[in-house]
């Protein structure tokens, strides 16, 4: 096994979040234990206003959780860490940066010499084949190239765990498709553990190995679906497991059915 696998164990045990309302407390996310095995690629799906997206911001220590605790690689979660990358809907690029000057930037917390920093920062732009356009501007990039800035920015930074909130959301769906595509290359090389929050069901289970459903707020994990089938995926007859598990998590999004669910 690559080296790399032993790292990015991620473990969530009891965690609990409560944020203060106007009219007392409100739960964002209800008791919640889940393991993501090093390396592995976990897709997290659920209603809005479930709880994925909070539930990937304790991970990322931008959270921190009102009971329980999280731990990476055995360190317990206290903050924001350079072994966790996060990727976002909206690319945050800075836009008085081309797309080299904002990978770059990212790395500028390593200290490292200006040749190497350099080096890893194209190196990475290379890789999500935006090497010929590194000294754009965002605002002359199209939506699926800013998003791969963002992954080059990340990837640049080397991070055990990768967190992804709903990260293509904003394309459409050709440039979803490559964007799929582009994704799974660069993990299957880097094979950091990905946590990869989204709506799309049909998205969850193209790309994971595991797809995990939440039930509606307060949330909370109600089913487990592990995925055996090699990629690419494609949802066909022949191919009649991945349409039966896309029927029963599309019957456990609806909300009687998720609301049996938690009662």
């Amino acid at each position: 096994m690559d080296s790399k696998q032993l790292h990015g164990d991620v473990r969530i045990n009891d965690v609990a979040i409560t944020f203060k309302g106007k009219q007392g407390p409100v739960t964002a996310l209800d008791t919640t234990t889940l393991r993501l095995l090093p390396g592995t690629f976990t897709a997290l799906i659920g209603p809005s206003g479930c709880g994925k997206s909070t539930l990937m911001n304790a991970i990322g220590g931008f959270v921190e959780p009102s009971s329980g605790a999280i731990t990476i690689d055995g360190s317990a979660v206290r903050g924001p860490s350079e072994k966790v990358g996060v990727i976002f809907q909206q690319y945050a690029l800075f836009p008085w940066f081309t797309a080299l000057g904002n990978v770059r930037f990212a790395l500028r917390r390593f200290g490292l010499p200006k040749a190497e920093e350099m080096d890893r920062a194209r190196a990475a732009l290379s890789e999500v084949g935006l090497d010929q356009h590194a000294g754009k501007f965002p605002q002359e990039l199209s939506g699926g190239m800013k998003q791969r800035v963002a992954i080059a920015r990340t990837l640049a930074c080397e991070p055990k765990v990768l967190l992804m909130d709903e990260p293509f959301g904003a394309l459409d769906a050709q440039t979803r498709i490559g964007m799929h595509e582009l994704l799974l290359k660069v993990w299957e090389r880097h094979r950091a553990t990905v946590l990869f929050v989204t709506h799309d069901v049909d998205e969850a289970l193209l790309l994971a190995d595991d797809v995990r459903v939440m039930s509606h707020a307060p949330g909370r994990l109600i089913r487990h679906y592990p995925l055996s089938q090699p990629r690419p995926r494609a949802f066909s007859r022949s191919g009649s497991e991945l349409l039966d598990i896309r029927e029963e998590i599309l019957g456990l999004l609806r909300p009687q059915k998720a609301l049996a669910e938690v009662h």
